[in-house]
């Protein structure tokens, strides 16, 4: 695997960092070799770790990847076969869409296709590669793959900048409609960013490097070098002395995490909620943290959708799961209540209850309301809650307490209630009383802590009620 140290907002390694190590050309076993077309199956080793993978290539240069009957087919062969093989499926995607020569053809092989997709949906991680135009149909299949990374050149959207102009009257180019920086900013379809297509399946192979092929084995584990009970010293002094003071959670994440490294995604959609890969004592962990740096750490309906998207996937995948926990709460505001934060949230909410693998959380500073219940909080059933001596479980924050429950009394009265309010209920030993936080540690033994945690459940197992599915809210 590559060594990259925090790849994601801030960071990106220079290339004297990387040297990848590649192998020589592989050809891989073909599939459906002579049917002509744009895609081209085959099952490879992917050039870093040399893992296997089914991979499907779509050439833009071929009628400009137009899919026919056949090409679809060929998509929906390679997805059952990583399926029936238990392999990752990576996909290359260029493509203007159906071929519209075959017709209703095209469009019968594409839903094909998507079927075919969806069916390796939990059983083998899905990576698109967007290289170019993904448009109509294939912007579609992007949709579906559990995580899809982009280049500067790739363009996706469903209608294109004719048809937003007729219908609304709005002049857009390509790129403003679905180019690389909307879909990492503004939709969170991008996962990643990548230069060009070698850059992106080095990150298909890191990414890969901490999911298992298929869901019926655990994560590949890494190397066990940074001791487990090495402190963190720096982690008494990560906290600003203003408890308004913002910080940057990754710093704590990089503290924490094997040799520093974290590789985060989806960097730049909802920037309130941080999540990433990284590895602690070599296991593979999926952390979800809240973000100080952007709106105080707030949850809005774009970061619920992000973490509860990210819990399904580290969920799916067997891979432990890290919540840190910092924030005021919920984002107020006409506007989100008006396009659903109920519904939104409650996605949060239910991809945490549904969550099966082992699960930490570790409260630093803020954990008010609801967002402290929904952030994997005992009463969600996280088996491990931890806190630092900063941290402050309550309802709200002391002075909205006191004008609620002393409003009849003068400033100065009430300025003193906050106070005693703070002393009183904004600590952790309140909710560890009952039973609600597990431990209260030394931030400089973070690591350690969450460590033991994490071997300790290795072994976990749930007994699943059987049904057919639920019915989440989406």
């Amino acid at each position: 695997m590559a060594t990259v140290i925090a790849r994601g907002a801030d960071h990106q390694p220079a290339e004297a960092q990387r040297q990848p190590r590649r192998r020589g050309p592989d050809e891989g076993v073909r599939i459906r070799a002579a049917v002509p077309g744009s895609t081209a199956a085959r099952v490879e080793a992917l050039p870093l770790s040399g893992r296997r993978v089914v991979t499907v290539r779509i050439d833009p240069s071929h009628r400009r990847g137009a899919l026919s009957e056949a090409d679809s087919v060929t998509l929906a062969e390679a997805a059952r076969l990583a399926v029936d093989q238990r392999l990752p499926f990576v996909v290359v995607m260029a493509s203007s869409g159906a071929d519209v020569f075959e017709g209703v053809a095209s469009l019968h092989g594409w839903g094909q296709a998507a079927k075919a997709i969806t069916r390796c949906s939990g059983i083998v991680p899905v990576v698109f590669v967007c290289v170019g135009f993904a448009l109509s149909g294939p912007a579609l299949l992007l949709g579906l793959a559990d995580l899809v990374v982009m280049t500067p050149d790739a363009v996706a959207y469903v209608s294109g900048p004719a048809a937003v102009a007729q219908l609304t009257g709005q002049v857009v180019t390509p790129t403003g409609l679905g180019g690389e920086g909307v879909h990492s900013r503004s939709t969170g379809l991008a996962a990643l960013h990548a230069e060009d297509t070698d850059d992106a399946f080095e990150l298909v192979d890191e990414v890969l490097g901490y999911l298992p092929s298929h869901a019926d084995e655990p994560p590949p584990e890494g190397p066990e070098g940074d001791p487990l009970d090495r402190p963190a010293p720096e982690l008494r002094d990560l906290l600003p002395a203003s408890a308004t003071g913002s910080y940057d959670v990754r710093d704590l994440l990089r503290a924490i995490a094997d040799d520093g490294e974290i590789l985060e995604l989806r960097a730049h959609w909802a920037p309130q909620l941080v999540t990433a890969l990284t590895r602690i004592g070599g296991q593979s962990v999926g952390v979800i943290a809240n973000q100080p740096q952007v709106m105080a750490g707030t949850l809005d309906i774009a970061a619920a959708q992000k973490g509860a998207r990210w819990v399904e996937l580290c969920d799916a995948f067997n891979v432990p799961l890290l919540t840190v926990v910092d924030t005021p709460g919920f984002m107020p505001g006409r506007d989100l209540e008006w396009r659903g934060m109920i519904r939104h949230g409650a996605q949060l909410v239910s991809a945490y209850a549904n969550a099966q693998v082992p699960r930490v959380s570790l409260i630093l500073r803020k954990a008010y309301g609801g967002a402290y219940i929904v952030m994997d909080s005992k009463g969600m059933a996280s088996d491990i809650c931890l806190a630092w001596p900063s941290a402050q479980v309550a309802v709200m924050g002391a002075e909205p307490a006191v004008q609620i429950l002393h409003r009849r009394e003068d400033p100065a009265t009430q300025a003193k209630l906050a106070e005693q309010y703070e002393i009183d209920y904004l600590n952790p030993y309140v909710a560890a009383a009952r039973g609600y936080i597990d431990q209260v540690i030394d931030p400089a033994e973070t690591r350690s802590a969450v460590g033991r945690a994490l071997a300790m459940l290795n072994g976990k197992r749930e007994r699943l009620v059987p049904r057919k599915h639920g019915n989440g809210p989406l």
